[in-house]
């Protein structure tokens, strides 16, 4: 984690044909929040995005959107402009010379600060002006960050739905003036955006050509028949997908159907949706970069960007001290196999972090995103490659993205931060994480149920820091969760067969990366293992 964290841009999702809503709406967004009655404490309310943001004591933030002004036409610039601020005060993208170097030059420069890209206020409204505007907006903060005599180390981006694809115009626009945009981007996170187009044709082809102000030129860009996933532009390990699955409550019906017809057409069964209600879980993804799922839909109450998921997933991606890989190395199916039918098996995980009560990864038959279907009770199938597919277009026949999320069967990548720690604990406190498998069967013949539930059962994954290097263990009780529990007290409970806890096995007890552990019961067990390294 760093004490001063990198500007941040904040980037809304498609409005429309008409877009004055969204004019109106000062933070594009970004300021809805949601209310969870069934939880407490601070799992109670979320804000919203901004507010969270600056109310941060971890990453605190502070609002810059009113230093740019964005216009439908060329301002001219005033009188009296300071030398640094030559060439930025006039055009459509216009810096307000007293607030910038207030923001700059009186307080603390460009780090932790806050800016939400309204590009529409633009004119005309194509990817490639959203574009120039965006990398204009970050030659803005880059001016402004060597003003205030601070090193620039590139900014932060959150692009909700369509705001992902003016990021990548924006590289695009880039690369044509020979700037690279690794150099002044450090991370992106996209919230559901449709890297792949949305599956069903949004309006026929003649009828976007007639749309006014060049709204199809936006609606152009969600064409499922393009495959230019890989053409990014950017290191798409620095890129974190954001995968929405929860399409029942998409408030787009009419959305919500076309997705499901549409895997009529191309898989042949209306059985599945995979989508957030208007993005497909195909599209939201990028080859070779790392996604996580979370089971909101694409906008609207509690969705993607108004969810606290997308800030906690987005903050520990920028800011987390720590990445994490998590493996499939063994598994065994002990329970099931229809005798009259045809079995097939799925496998999946859901993550959460100590303190934050929601999922920083989910899978779940309701989400229809678990690896698989497995015939092997070893789960050895030979699964399409993720990659592979994803650089296919959407459009093409068949959906078999569901293989694992990388080589060695990879089952999740993340980012976790041991600084997020409870007021008053330890300062070498405990990171702790809940994996919450899942095992499900089905019966291809219609024979049997189609739903059985072969395992499931929560694990805890326990990180304990000591003077002669981390050590990792797997138990399922939360007496262990305290964080004023002693690295000694979790070895004598590790040494107590009875205990339930599981200290893993390290690849090098001076300098571990990798550990390996089990988990089942009767009807399954597996081997898993962990790869957790430094993030900084």
């Amino acid at each position: 984690m760093t004490d001063r964290p990198r500007p941040l841009i904040l980037i809304r999702g498609f409005g429309g044909p008409d877009v004055q809503d969204e004019q109106r709406d000062a933070y594009q967004g970004f300021n809805d929040g949601t209310v969870y009655p069934g939880r407490r404490g601070e799992n109670y309310l979320y804000e919203g995005f901004v507010l969270r943001c600056l109310k941060s004591g971890l990453y605190p933030y502070r609002d810059a959107t009113n230093v740019v002004g964005y216009y439908k036409q060329d301002m001219p610039a005033p009188d009296d402009v300071p030398e640094w601020l030559v060439g930025l005060v006039s055009g459509t993208v216009v810096v307000d010379a007293a607030l910038a170097e207030d923001v700059f030059a009186r307080r603390r420069g460009a780090s932790g600060t806050l800016w939400i890209y309204r590009y529409y206020d633009l004119l005309p409204r194509t990817l490639e002006c959203f574009g120039k505007g965006l990398v204009r907006l970050i030659e803005i903060i880059k001016r402004g960050t060597e003003h205030a005599e601070e090193e620039f180390a590139g900014v932060d981006i959150v692009a909700h739905s369509m705001g992902g694809l003016v990021v990548r115009s924006a590289l695009k626009e880039l690369g044509k003036s020979g700037k690279t945009g690794g150099e002044l981007i450090h991370r992106i996170v996209t919230l559901g955006t449709p890297h792949r187009g949305i599956a069903f044709e949004y309006l026929p082809a003649e009828l976007v050509k007639r749309l006014p102000l060049a709204a199809g030129d936006e609606i152009a860009a969600f064409d499922p028949h393009h495959s230019n996933a890989e053409d990014v532009g950017f290191p798409h390990q620095r890129i974190l997908t954001v995968v929405g699955t929860d399409y029942g409550t998409y408030g787009n019906k009419f959305a919500s159907l076309g997705n499901r017809l549409s895997t009529l057409l191309s898989e042949g069964i209306l059985a599945y949706n995979r989508s957030d209600g208007l993005v497909k879980q195909a599209s939201a993804q990028l080859p070779g970069a790392p996604r996580t799922f979370v089971h909101k839909c694409h906008g609207g109450r509690d969705s993607l960007v108004t969810s606290r998921e997308a800030y906690e997933i987005a903050m520990r991606f920028f800011h987390g001290s720590h990445h994490v890989r998590l493996h499939l190395t063994n598994a065994k199916v002990k329970r099931g196999h229809d005798i009259f039918g045809r079995s097939e098996f799925y496998f999946g995980v859901s993550i959460k972090p100590r303190f934050v009560d929601f999922d920083l990864f989910h899978q779940s038959s309701e989400a229809e995103n678990c690896y698989g279907p497995f015939h092997k009770d070893d789960f050895t199938d030979p699964l399409p490659n993720l990659a592979t597919e994803l650089r296919q277009p959407l459009a093409q026949s068949g959906d078999a993205t569901s293989g694992w999320a990388g080589p060695d069967r990879l089952i999740w990548e993340g980012w976790m931060d041991a600084s997020v720690k409870p007021a008053g604990a330890r300062s070498d406190a405990t990171l702790v994480f809940r994996l919450d498998f899942y095992v499900g069967e089905r019966d291809t013949f219609g024979v049997g149920f189609s739903d059985n539930v072969v395992f499931r059962k929560q694990y805890y994954v326990q990180y304990v820091p000591t003077p002669a290097g981390p050590s990792l263990y797997r138990h399922t009780g939360e007496r262990y969760l305290n964080p004023d529990v002693t690295p000694e007290q979790f070895a004598a409970a590790a040494a107590d067969q009875s205990s339930g806890v599981q200290k893993m096995t390290p690849d090098d007890e001076a300098q571990p990366t990798k550990w390996t552990f089990s988990v089942g019961d009767p009807g399954f067990e597996a081997d898993l293992t962990i790869f957790l390294t430094s993030d900084s």
